[in-house]
């Protein structure tokens, strides 16, 4: 059984960095989709960026796109997400999620793909 366990976000002022982690429980020896997702309470989940493996393609959404970079240590089985130039808007909260049986491309935005997802972590800016 799969589990992604992330990092404790924070509370960091505007124009700062964090980097949030997230750590595979098992070796995963094919190629998948990984994503990061953040969400507000009362809407629906929106993502952030995601990465696959097994090109090391990467997606950004829009917002972030030129302050979070997205990676991965395949040797750590963990993925980052370097979250710089915070601004109070990037509040929320975070969740990575995998997609085993996907090669992220047209659907990393979507949630549908992702069967597997860490337990959030809240990141605030002020």
């Amino acid at each position: 059984h799969v589990q992604l366990v992330e990092s404790v976000g924070g509370s960091v002022q505007a124009g700062e960095s964090l980097r949030l982690t997230c750590e595979i429980s098992l070796y995963i020896y094919s190629s998948y989709c990984m994503g990061w997702f953040r969400q507000t309470p009362g809407k629906e989940r929106a993502a952030v960026a995601a990465h696959y493996t097994g090109t090391a393609t990467t997606y950004v959404s829009d917002s972030v796109k030129g302050r979070f970079p997205i990676s991965e240590d395949s040797a750590k089985n963990t993925m980052y997400l370097q979250m710089n130039s915070l601004k109070p808007e990037d509040t929320d909260m975070y969740y990575c999620a995998a997609a085993f049986d996907s090669r992220c491309d047209y659907s990393w935005y979507r949630v549908w793909p992702y069967n597997t997802w860490g337990q959030g972590t809240q990141v605030t800016v002020s």
